[in-house]
């Protein structure tokens, strides 16, 4: 993965899911490449890290030492 932030199996599989969606209504892909089926090709977009989506993670409250 090209980016710094690791993201867990339903992150990935959403981001991906979400691009194959978007690729399979008419959007154009952002790698060249002679890839047809839109789930492939979100997956090679993800794996060069092009894909513009990101997941926007809540980090829980810090505990306070006394």
């Amino acid at each position: 993965m090209d980016t710094a932030e690791e993201y867990t199996r339903f992150e990935r599989a959403r981001i991906i899911g979400a691009r194959a969606l978007q690729l399979s209504r008419g959007a154009p892909p952002m790698i060249k490449s002679d890839i047809k089926d839109p789930i492939k090709l979100a997956e090679t977009e993800f794996e060069q890290g092009v894909i513009p989506l990101f997941v926007k993670k809540k980090l829980p409250p810090r505990a306070e030492s006394a």
